[in-house]
Protein backbone atom coordinates (compact mmCIF):
# COMPACT_ATOMS: atom_id res chain seq x y z
CA UNK A 1 0.00 0.00 0.00
CA UNK A 2 1.18 3.04 -1.03
CA UNK A 3 1.71 6.07 1.97
CA UNK A 4 0.62 9.27 -0.06
CA UNK A 5 3.19 12.54 1.31
CA UNK A 6 2.22 14.63 3.88
CA UNK A 7 1.68 17.61 1.23
CA UNK A 8 -0.87 16.06 -1.25
CA UNK A 9 -2.97 13.88 1.27
CA UNK A 10 -5.82 13.51 -0.98
CA UNK A 11 -3.04 11.75 -4.10
CA UNK A 12 -4.23 8.06 -4.01
CA UNK A 13 -4.82 5.33 -6.02
CA UNK A 14 -8.39 3.52 -6.68
CA UNK A 15 -6.27 0.53 -5.36
CA UNK A 16 -4.71 2.30 -2.41
CA UNK A 17 -8.27 3.55 -1.40
CA UNK A 18 -9.52 0.13 -1.86
CA UNK A 19 -7.22 -1.33 0.70
CA UNK A 20 -7.37 1.96 3.21
CA UNK A 21 -9.61 1.68 6.13
CA UNK A 22 -12.55 3.92 5.69
CA UNK A 23 -12.85 5.14 9.42
CA UNK A 24 -11.04 8.35 10.34
CA UNK A 25 -7.90 9.00 10.39
CA UNK A 26 -6.24 10.47 13.56
CA UNK A 27 -4.16 13.64 13.20
CA UNK A 28 -0.69 14.48 13.79
CA UNK A 29 1.94 13.23 11.70
CA UNK A 30 2.49 9.82 10.65
CA UNK A 31 5.06 8.07 12.77
CA UNK A 32 6.70 6.76 8.94
CA UNK A 33 6.72 11.02 8.10
CA UNK A 34 9.07 13.67 7.29
CA UNK A 35 8.38 15.21 11.11
CA UNK A 36 9.51 11.59 13.03
CA UNK A 37 13.29 11.14 12.56
CA UNK A 38 12.85 7.58 13.83
CA UNK A 39 10.77 6.73 11.07
CA UNK A 40 13.06 5.37 8.68
CA UNK A 41 15.06 3.79 10.78
CA UNK A 42 12.08 2.10 11.89
CA UNK A 43 10.64 1.39 8.10
CA UNK A 44 13.89 -0.23 7.74
CA UNK A 45 13.68 -2.47 10.95
CA UNK A 46 10.41 -3.19 10.14
CA UNK A 47 11.21 -4.28 6.33
CA UNK A 48 14.25 -6.44 7.01
CA UNK A 49 12.44 -8.63 10.00
CA UNK A 50 8.45 -8.65 8.12
CA UNK A 51 10.11 -10.02 4.62
CA UNK A 52 12.60 -12.04 3.44
CA UNK A 53 14.28 -10.01 0.72
CA UNK A 54 14.93 -10.42 -2.47
CA UNK A 55 13.25 -13.98 -3.44
CA UNK A 56 13.90 -13.76 -6.75
CA UNK A 57 17.71 -12.78 -6.81
CA UNK A 58 18.00 -15.71 -3.86
CA UNK A 59 16.17 -18.35 -6.11
CA UNK A 60 18.28 -17.27 -9.27
CA UNK A 61 21.60 -18.07 -6.68
CA UNK A 62 20.14 -20.95 -5.93
CA UNK A 63 19.19 -22.84 -9.62
CA UNK A 64 22.34 -21.34 -10.49
CA UNK A 65 24.90 -22.64 -8.32
CA UNK A 66 22.73 -25.85 -8.20
CA UNK A 67 23.14 -26.44 -11.56
CA UNK A 68 26.75 -25.26 -11.91
CA UNK A 69 27.85 -28.06 -9.82
CA UNK A 70 25.55 -30.36 -11.47
CA UNK A 71 27.02 -30.06 -14.52
CA UNK A 72 30.18 -30.35 -13.11
CA UNK A 73 29.69 -33.46 -11.54
CA UNK A 74 27.69 -35.00 -14.50
CA UNK A 75 30.82 -33.92 -17.19
CA UNK A 76 33.60 -35.54 -14.37
CA UNK A 77 31.71 -38.43 -13.65
CA UNK A 78 33.46 -40.61 -16.49
CA UNK A 79 36.60 -39.34 -14.48
CA UNK A 80 35.55 -39.37 -10.66
CA UNK A 81 37.79 -41.37 -9.61
CA UNK A 82 40.98 -39.87 -10.91
CA UNK A 83 39.82 -36.14 -9.47
CA UNK A 84 38.46 -37.49 -6.26
CA UNK A 85 38.27 -40.83 -5.50
CA UNK A 86 40.54 -43.47 -5.20
CA UNK A 87 42.78 -43.13 -8.24
CA UNK A 88 43.59 -39.76 -7.12
CA UNK A 89 47.56 -38.81 -7.43
CA UNK A 90 46.47 -36.89 -4.09
CA UNK A 91 45.58 -40.07 -2.72
CA UNK A 92 43.93 -40.37 0.29
CA UNK A 93 46.24 -40.72 2.92
CA UNK A 94 47.69 -37.25 1.62
CA UNK A 95 44.00 -35.96 1.92
CA UNK A 96 43.84 -36.70 5.58
CA UNK A 97 46.73 -35.46 6.67
CA UNK A 98 46.22 -32.08 4.77
CA UNK A 99 42.35 -31.79 6.56
CA UNK A 100 44.14 -33.08 9.59
CA UNK A 101 46.32 -29.85 9.36
CA UNK A 102 44.09 -27.12 7.81
CA UNK A 103 40.76 -28.51 9.90
CA UNK A 104 38.73 -28.78 7.05
CA UNK A 105 35.75 -30.82 6.49
CA UNK A 106 35.52 -33.51 4.34
CA UNK A 107 32.95 -36.87 4.84
CA UNK A 108 35.15 -38.83 2.07
CA UNK A 109 38.06 -38.93 5.21
CA UNK A 110 35.97 -40.73 7.16
CA UNK A 111 36.87 -44.04 4.92
CA UNK A 112 38.81 -44.55 1.99
CA UNK A 113 36.14 -46.95 0.86
CA UNK A 114 35.08 -47.19 -2.68
CA UNK A 115 31.47 -47.54 -1.93
CA UNK A 116 31.56 -45.00 0.72
CA UNK A 117 32.97 -42.63 -2.29
CA UNK A 118 30.48 -43.63 -4.26
CA UNK A 119 27.86 -43.04 -2.09
CA UNK A 120 29.11 -39.62 -1.29
CA UNK A 121 29.57 -38.97 -4.64
CA UNK A 122 25.89 -40.05 -5.47
CA UNK A 123 24.50 -37.87 -2.49
CA UNK A 124 26.11 -34.73 -4.28
CA UNK A 125 24.64 -35.00 -7.06
CA UNK A 126 21.24 -36.01 -5.76
CA UNK A 127 20.90 -33.12 -3.76
CA UNK A 128 22.03 -30.59 -6.67
CA UNK A 129 18.99 -31.96 -8.41
CA UNK A 130 16.79 -31.49 -5.24
CA UNK A 131 17.84 -27.96 -4.53
CA UNK A 132 18.12 -26.99 -8.02
CA UNK A 133 14.37 -28.29 -8.06
CA UNK A 134 13.30 -26.74 -4.93
CA UNK A 135 11.82 -29.73 -2.98
CA UNK A 136 12.78 -29.70 0.42
CA UNK A 137 15.08 -26.89 -0.17
CA UNK A 138 16.33 -26.50 3.80
CA UNK A 139 17.47 -30.14 4.09
CA UNK A 140 18.85 -30.28 0.65
CA UNK A 141 20.52 -26.86 0.95
CA UNK A 142 22.29 -28.89 3.53
CA UNK A 143 23.14 -31.98 2.00
CA UNK A 144 24.49 -30.09 -0.60
CA UNK A 145 26.92 -28.04 1.01
CA UNK A 146 28.17 -31.40 2.86
CA UNK A 147 28.85 -32.50 -0.54
CA UNK A 148 30.41 -29.74 -1.87
CA UNK A 149 32.80 -29.05 1.09
CA UNK A 150 33.71 -33.09 1.13
CA UNK A 151 34.57 -33.05 -3.16
CA UNK A 152 36.11 -30.25 -3.02
CA UNK A 153 38.35 -30.49 0.04
CA UNK A 154 39.23 -34.21 -0.76
CA UNK A 155 41.08 -32.96 -3.55
CA UNK A 156 41.84 -29.07 -2.86
CA UNK A 157 44.29 -28.91 -6.14
CA UNK A 158 41.49 -30.14 -8.37
CA UNK A 159 39.65 -26.98 -10.12
CA UNK A 160 39.64 -23.62 -10.96
CA UNK A 161 38.73 -20.02 -9.05
CA UNK A 162 35.14 -20.83 -9.73
CA UNK A 163 35.49 -23.49 -7.11
CA UNK A 164 36.11 -21.05 -4.20
CA UNK A 165 32.93 -19.56 -5.19
CA UNK A 166 30.42 -22.51 -5.36
CA UNK A 167 32.56 -23.36 -2.16
CA UNK A 168 31.56 -20.29 -0.33
CA UNK A 169 27.59 -20.25 -1.88
CA UNK A 170 27.14 -23.19 -0.44
CA UNK A 171 27.32 -22.48 2.62
CA UNK A 172 25.48 -19.01 2.58
CA UNK A 173 22.35 -20.85 0.77
CA UNK A 174 21.76 -23.16 3.75
CA UNK A 175 20.82 -19.72 5.85
CA UNK A 176 18.74 -18.17 2.94
CA UNK A 177 14.80 -18.71 2.50
CA UNK A 178 16.02 -19.04 -1.17
CA UNK A 179 12.76 -21.19 -2.43
CA UNK A 180 9.49 -18.79 -1.87
CA UNK A 181 9.40 -18.68 -5.39
CA UNK A 182 10.33 -21.07 -8.72
CA UNK A 183 10.02 -24.16 -6.51
CA UNK A 184 8.48 -27.20 -5.58
CA UNK A 185 8.35 -26.01 -1.99
CA UNK A 186 6.78 -22.36 -3.35
CA UNK A 187 3.91 -24.63 -5.43
CA UNK A 188 3.50 -27.34 -2.44
CA UNK A 189 2.85 -24.59 -0.37
CA UNK A 190 0.29 -22.81 -3.13
CA UNK A 191 -1.31 -25.89 -2.47
CA UNK A 192 -2.26 -25.69 1.44
CA UNK A 193 -2.43 -22.02 1.02
CA UNK A 194 -5.43 -23.26 -1.35
CA UNK A 195 -6.87 -25.87 0.94
CA UNK A 196 -6.96 -23.15 3.92
CA UNK A 197 -8.79 -20.77 1.64
CA UNK A 198 -10.89 -23.07 1.20
CA UNK A 199 -11.84 -24.28 4.70
CA UNK A 200 -9.65 -28.25 4.20
CA UNK A 201 -7.39 -29.88 7.10
CA UNK A 202 -3.58 -29.46 5.55
CA UNK A 203 -1.90 -32.38 4.09
CA UNK A 204 -0.13 -34.35 6.67
CA UNK A 205 3.76 -34.05 5.60
CA UNK A 206 5.52 -37.31 5.92
CA UNK A 207 8.73 -37.02 4.18
CA UNK A 208 9.93 -34.15 6.64
CA UNK A 209 10.10 -35.87 9.52
CA UNK A 210 10.99 -38.83 7.94
CA UNK A 211 14.45 -37.01 6.82
CA UNK A 212 14.98 -35.06 10.16
CA UNK A 213 14.47 -38.29 11.92
CA UNK A 214 17.07 -40.19 9.41
CA UNK A 215 19.54 -36.89 9.34
CA UNK A 216 19.58 -36.82 13.66
CA UNK A 217 21.24 -40.18 14.42
CA UNK A 218 24.15 -39.58 11.26
CA UNK A 219 24.81 -35.74 12.98
CA UNK A 220 25.06 -37.44 16.41
CA UNK A 221 27.33 -39.98 15.46
CA UNK A 222 30.00 -37.49 13.52
CA UNK A 223 29.86 -35.36 16.35
CA UNK A 224 30.74 -38.13 18.58
CA UNK A 225 33.07 -39.33 16.62
CA UNK A 226 34.62 -36.08 15.64
CA UNK A 227 33.93 -36.48 11.72
CA UNK A 228 33.11 -32.85 11.44
CA UNK A 229 36.33 -30.99 11.14
CA UNK A 230 38.36 -29.07 13.21
CA UNK A 231 36.27 -26.19 12.73
CA UNK A 232 33.58 -24.84 15.54
CA UNK A 233 31.20 -22.93 13.00
CA UNK A 234 30.17 -26.46 10.89
CA UNK A 235 28.90 -28.40 14.21
CA UNK A 236 26.91 -25.28 15.32
CA UNK A 237 25.34 -24.77 11.90
CA UNK A 238 24.30 -27.86 11.61
CA UNK A 239 22.92 -28.61 15.12
CA UNK A 240 21.04 -25.68 15.13
CA UNK A 241 19.73 -25.91 11.61
CA UNK A 242 18.76 -29.48 12.99
CA UNK A 243 16.76 -28.06 16.12
CA UNK A 244 15.25 -25.30 14.74
CA UNK A 245 13.85 -28.01 12.28
CA UNK A 246 11.98 -29.32 15.21
CA UNK A 247 10.98 -26.06 16.55
CA UNK A 248 9.83 -24.86 13.34
CA UNK A 249 7.61 -28.06 12.89
CA UNK A 250 6.35 -27.90 16.31
CA UNK A 251 5.09 -24.27 16.15
CA UNK A 252 3.31 -25.15 13.28
CA UNK A 253 1.24 -27.77 14.20
CA UNK A 254 0.31 -26.55 17.77
CA UNK A 255 0.97 -22.53 17.40
CA UNK A 256 0.77 -22.15 13.58
CA UNK A 257 -0.66 -18.38 14.94
CA UNK A 258 0.78 -17.73 17.55
CA UNK A 259 3.75 -15.23 18.94
CA UNK A 260 6.28 -18.44 18.51
CA UNK A 261 5.71 -18.36 14.92
CA UNK A 262 6.24 -14.68 14.16
CA UNK A 263 9.55 -14.89 16.38
CA UNK A 264 10.67 -17.60 13.80
CA UNK A 265 9.64 -15.94 11.28
CA UNK A 266 11.37 -13.12 12.13
CA UNK A 267 14.42 -14.77 13.29
CA UNK A 268 14.35 -16.60 9.90
CA UNK A 269 13.92 -13.30 7.91
CA UNK A 270 16.82 -11.34 9.71
CA UNK A 271 19.61 -14.45 8.68
CA UNK A 272 18.43 -14.43 4.98
CA UNK A 273 18.83 -10.72 4.82
CA UNK A 274 22.08 -10.63 6.63
CA UNK A 275 23.29 -13.61 4.13
CA UNK A 276 22.10 -11.91 1.31
CA UNK A 277 24.19 -8.48 1.70
CA UNK A 278 26.88 -10.91 2.58
CA UNK A 279 26.60 -12.41 -0.86
CA UNK A 280 26.60 -8.69 -2.35
CA UNK A 281 29.20 -7.87 -0.64
CA UNK A 282 31.16 -10.97 -1.37
CA UNK A 283 30.68 -10.45 -5.48
CA UNK A 284 31.59 -6.78 -5.19
CA UNK A 285 34.61 -7.88 -3.11
CA UNK A 286 35.61 -10.15 -5.98
CA UNK A 287 35.83 -8.25 -8.41
CA UNK A 288 37.14 -5.13 -6.38
CA UNK A 289 40.30 -7.61 -6.01
CA UNK A 290 40.47 -8.40 -9.31
CA UNK A 291 40.44 -5.11 -10.64
CA UNK A 292 42.95 -3.98 -8.54
CA UNK A 293 45.01 -6.82 -8.45
CA UNK A 294 45.02 -6.56 -12.90
CA UNK A 295 45.72 -3.04 -12.49
CA UNK A 296 49.49 -3.57 -10.81
CA UNK A 297 49.90 -6.09 -13.53
CA UNK A 298 52.11 -4.84 -16.35
CA UNK A 299 50.79 -6.86 -19.23
CA UNK A 300 47.12 -5.35 -17.80
CA UNK A 301 48.74 -1.50 -18.02
CA UNK A 302 50.10 -1.94 -21.63
CA UNK A 303 46.87 -3.75 -22.86
CA UNK A 304 48.51 -7.00 -24.16
CA UNK A 305 47.26 -9.15 -21.07
CA UNK A 306 44.25 -11.16 -22.91
CA UNK A 307 46.60 -11.97 -26.20
CA UNK A 308 48.53 -14.40 -24.08
CA UNK A 309 45.90 -17.00 -22.62
CA UNK A 310 44.41 -16.75 -26.37
CA UNK A 311 47.69 -18.31 -27.49
CA UNK A 312 47.93 -21.03 -25.34
CA UNK A 313 46.45 -24.74 -25.73
CA UNK A 314 45.20 -25.27 -22.60
CA UNK A 315 42.84 -22.07 -23.08
CA UNK A 316 41.67 -22.44 -26.25
CA UNK A 317 38.95 -24.99 -27.08
CA UNK A 318 38.31 -23.18 -30.04
CA UNK A 319 41.61 -22.12 -31.81
CA UNK A 320 40.34 -20.66 -35.17
CA UNK A 321 38.34 -18.15 -33.13
CA UNK A 322 40.77 -17.48 -30.52
CA UNK A 323 43.34 -16.88 -33.29
CA UNK A 324 41.17 -14.45 -35.07
CA UNK A 325 40.40 -12.27 -32.03
CA UNK A 326 44.03 -12.49 -31.38
CA UNK A 327 45.47 -11.13 -34.50
CA UNK A 328 43.65 -7.76 -33.79
CA UNK A 329 45.56 -5.58 -31.63
CA UNK A 330 43.30 -3.08 -31.30
CA UNK A 331 40.34 -5.54 -30.12
CA UNK A 332 42.90 -7.17 -28.22
CA UNK A 333 43.59 -3.78 -26.19
CA UNK A 334 39.84 -2.94 -25.82
CA UNK A 335 39.21 -6.21 -23.73
CA UNK A 336 41.59 -6.43 -21.73
CA UNK A 337 41.05 -2.61 -20.36
CA UNK A 338 37.06 -3.12 -20.67
CA UNK A 339 37.71 -6.01 -18.20
CA UNK A 340 39.59 -3.83 -15.96
CA UNK A 341 37.66 -1.01 -15.92
CA UNK A 342 34.14 -3.11 -15.45
CA UNK A 343 35.34 -5.02 -12.09
CA UNK A 344 37.09 -1.92 -10.97
CA UNK A 345 33.87 0.11 -11.44
CA UNK A 346 30.57 -2.42 -10.67
CA UNK A 347 31.37 -1.84 -6.84
CA UNK A 348 30.66 1.82 -7.32
CA UNK A 349 27.65 1.20 -9.98
CA UNK A 350 25.61 -0.12 -6.98
CA UNK A 351 24.30 3.35 -6.21
CA UNK A 352 23.09 3.74 -9.95
CA UNK A 353 20.58 1.65 -10.96
CA UNK A 354 21.07 1.99 -14.61
CA UNK A 355 24.61 2.65 -14.86
CA UNK A 356 24.56 -1.21 -12.78
CA UNK A 357 22.12 -2.68 -14.65
CA UNK A 358 24.22 -1.97 -17.65
CA UNK A 359 27.80 -3.08 -16.21
CA UNK A 360 25.73 -6.20 -14.85
CA UNK A 361 24.59 -7.02 -18.96
CA UNK A 362 28.62 -6.72 -20.02
CA UNK A 363 30.20 -8.77 -17.49
CA UNK A 364 27.77 -11.72 -18.16
CA UNK A 365 29.12 -10.94 -22.00
CA UNK A 366 32.15 -11.38 -20.32
CA UNK A 367 31.78 -14.59 -18.83
CA UNK A 368 30.24 -16.25 -21.69
CA UNK A 369 32.89 -15.35 -23.43
CA UNK A 370 35.55 -16.37 -20.93
CA UNK A 371 33.63 -19.98 -21.25
CA UNK A 372 33.53 -19.88 -24.75
CA UNK A 373 37.03 -18.30 -25.64
CA UNK A 374 38.99 -19.96 -22.65
CA UNK A 375 37.19 -22.93 -22.06
CA UNK A 376 36.18 -22.59 -18.50
CA UNK A 377 32.56 -22.85 -18.55
CA UNK A 378 31.87 -23.91 -14.77
CA UNK A 379 33.81 -20.13 -13.51
CA UNK A 380 31.43 -18.42 -15.87
CA UNK A 381 28.50 -20.24 -14.61
CA UNK A 382 29.32 -19.63 -10.87
CA UNK A 383 30.03 -15.76 -11.42
CA UNK A 384 27.12 -15.34 -13.70
CA UNK A 385 25.07 -17.12 -10.82
CA UNK A 386 26.89 -14.62 -8.13
CA UNK A 387 25.98 -11.80 -10.76
CA UNK A 388 22.25 -12.36 -10.35
CA UNK A 389 22.18 -11.71 -7.02
CA UNK A 390 21.69 -7.95 -8.15
CA UNK A 391 19.54 -8.57 -11.20
CA UNK A 392 16.31 -6.02 -11.10
CA UNK A 393 13.11 -7.82 -10.01
CA UNK A 394 11.21 -6.43 -12.75
CA UNK A 395 13.32 -8.24 -15.34
CA UNK A 396 13.35 -11.80 -13.33
CA UNK A 397 9.68 -11.81 -13.08
CA UNK A 398 8.95 -10.86 -16.69
CA UNK A 399 11.54 -14.19 -17.69
CA UNK A 400 9.89 -16.51 -14.96
CA UNK A 401 6.95 -15.71 -17.17
CA UNK A 402 8.23 -16.37 -20.46
CA UNK A 403 9.58 -19.38 -18.88
CA UNK A 404 6.47 -20.63 -17.70
CA UNK A 405 4.65 -19.56 -21.27
CA UNK A 406 7.03 -21.45 -22.88
CA UNK A 407 7.08 -24.69 -21.06
CA UNK A 408 3.22 -24.40 -20.80
CA UNK A 409 3.51 -24.26 -24.60
CA UNK A 410 5.98 -27.24 -25.33
CA UNK A 411 4.54 -29.47 -22.21
CA UNK A 412 0.81 -28.59 -22.06
CA UNK A 413 0.07 -32.37 -20.62
CA UNK A 414 2.14 -31.44 -17.46
CA UNK A 415 0.86 -31.01 -14.16
CA UNK A 416 1.15 -27.85 -12.34
CA UNK A 417 -1.03 -25.57 -14.78
CA UNK A 418 -2.77 -23.32 -13.10
CA UNK A 419 -7.06 -23.94 -13.40
CA UNK A 420 -7.73 -20.59 -13.04
CA UNK A 421 -7.65 -18.00 -16.16
CA UNK A 422 -4.46 -16.16 -15.64
CA UNK A 423 -3.75 -12.80 -17.03
CA UNK A 424 -1.01 -12.26 -19.35
CA UNK A 425 2.62 -11.95 -18.24
CA UNK A 426 2.33 -13.57 -14.77
CA UNK A 427 3.14 -16.55 -13.54
CA UNK A 428 0.58 -19.18 -12.29
CA UNK A 429 -0.52 -19.75 -9.17
CA UNK A 430 0.95 -23.39 -9.19
CA UNK A 431 4.14 -22.01 -9.67
CA UNK A 432 4.41 -20.08 -6.46
CA UNK A 433 3.97 -16.55 -5.99
CA UNK A 434 4.22 -14.44 -9.09
CA UNK A 435 4.73 -11.17 -7.87
CA UNK A 436 7.24 -9.67 -5.06
CA UNK A 437 6.52 -9.59 -0.85
CA UNK A 438 4.25 -7.77 0.33
CA UNK A 439 2.20 -6.87 -3.26
CA UNK A 440 -0.97 -6.50 -2.96
CA UNK A 441 -4.03 -6.77 0.17
CA UNK A 442 -2.54 -7.25 3.90
CA UNK A 443 -2.11 -10.52 5.08
CA UNK A 444 -2.01 -11.68 8.45
CA UNK A 445 -2.13 -8.40 10.05
CA UNK A 446 0.96 -7.44 8.79
CA UNK A 447 -0.13 -4.47 5.94
CA UNK A 448 1.16 -6.70 3.28
CA UNK A 449 4.53 -5.92 4.59
CA UNK A 450 5.49 -9.93 4.94
CA UNK A 451 5.16 -12.86 3.03
CA UNK A 452 2.31 -15.26 3.52
CA UNK A 453 3.64 -18.00 5.90
CA UNK A 454 2.47 -20.41 3.86
CA UNK A 455 4.96 -19.34 0.81
CA UNK A 456 8.03 -19.73 2.64
CA UNK A 457 9.18 -22.90 0.95
CA UNK A 458 12.78 -21.95 2.04
CA UNK A 459 11.97 -21.23 5.60
CA UNK A 460 11.68 -24.72 6.86
CA UNK A 461 7.96 -24.41 7.48
CA UNK A 462 7.78 -28.65 7.59
CA UNK A 463 10.41 -30.65 10.10
CA UNK A 464 13.50 -30.35 7.39
CA UNK A 465 11.63 -29.02 4.86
Amino acid sequence: MTIPSPADPQDTSPQDTATQPSGPRPDGPRPGGPGNPGGGPARALQRVTASALGPYQSAVVRIGFAATYLFFLLRELPHRHELYGPDSPWHWELARRLTDGNEAFSVLMWTDSTVWFEAVYVLTLLSATALLLGWRTRTMSVLFMVGVLSVQNRSIFMGDGGDNVVHLMAIYLVLTRCAQVWSLDARRAARGAQRAAAGLPPLRDIVGPVLWTLLGPVLVAATLMGGLGGTWWLPALLWTIWISAAAWWAVNRYLPHGEPRTLLDVLANLAHNATLAVIMAEVCLIYATAGWYKIQGSRWQDGTALYYPLNLDYFTPWPALSDILGASGLMVMVLTYGTVIVQVAFPFTLFNRRVKNVLLVVMICEHAGIALLLGLPFFSMAMIAADAVFLPTAFLVWLGARVTMGRRRLFPGLPGRSRTQEKPGTAGAADGPAGPPGAGPAKDGHDGTEEPRLQGGGGGHTLVG
